[in-house]
């Protein structure tokens, strides 16, 4: 059976907490709270933004409209090649796989300590598949770092009790990029990477708060992070 791990508070202090022990250096890079998607309350969020991590409800409008995508989805459109994206393949894995897509997208701009988590998985999983990759998260060779530690250390804080790792969470975490002009939603249960158009520095956060609207419409839900 595949592994399930507990699942991630969408709090911002535990997440940049666990980016910190795993490699990020968060003297310089965070998380942070996204209040709301008017314009007043997305000037409020610190610049620049490289990501942002989406926590939202799967119900059966959502799952509806997410197999009609992907199976509407032509074979031949495919990301750039340097676009990071992985599988999930470990239950309750999201958070994590959603901070893995925020930061291997950005490994130029960051700063990832040298012996750390970050740098040594970033390293071996980058040549590999999407499959792949996931299949190395969840079965680490032996000589290879090991997350499941650090994630469920995060999984035990924040502001309330996580549930058990074998209960179903209805929950679920994405991540958004900005890669070479355009906007990327990550998301390891989807069929691939989807792209939601141009973007750009100035107008990332404007551009994923339009997008984020949607899957309120589409969730039939207002439980979103």
């Amino acid at each position: 059976m595949p592994k399930k791990w507990i699942p991630l508070e969408s709090n911002p202090e535990v997440i940049t907490e666990f980016a910190s022990r795993i490699g990020l250096d968060t003297s310089k890079w965070a998380f942070h709270d996204v209040f709301g998607l008017d314009d007043e309350l997305l000037a409020m969020v610190p610049q620049p933004v490289l990501a942002m991590l989406l926590l939202f409800p799967i119900t059966a409008e959502s799952e509806k409209a997410d197999k009609e995508a992907d199976a509407s989805k032509p074979a031949d459109v495919a990301p750039a090649s340097d676009l990071y994206y992985m599988k999930q393949t470990i239950g309750n894995a999201c958070g994590t796989i959603a901070m893995l897509h925020s930061i291997g997208n950005n490994t130029e701009k960051l700063e990832l300590a040298p012996d750390s988590f970050l740098t040594k998985f970033f390293a071996a999983t980058q040549p590999m598949t999407p499959v792949e990759r996931g299949a190395y998260l969840e079965q680490p060779p032996e000589d290879a770092p090991d997350i499941e530690e650090a994630h469920q250390a995060a999984g035990e804080k924040g502001d309330t009790a996580p549930p058990p790792a074998e209960e179903d969470v209805n929950l679920h975490f994405i991540a958004f990029v900005e890669h070479n002009g355009e906007l990327w939603e990550l998301d390891g249960r989807r069929a691939g990477p989807i792209n939601h158009g141009k973007t750009q520095p100035d107008t990332f956060l404007a551009d994923v708060a339009r997008v984020t609207k949607d899957f309120i419409a589409r969730t039939n839900s207002l439980q979103f992070n």
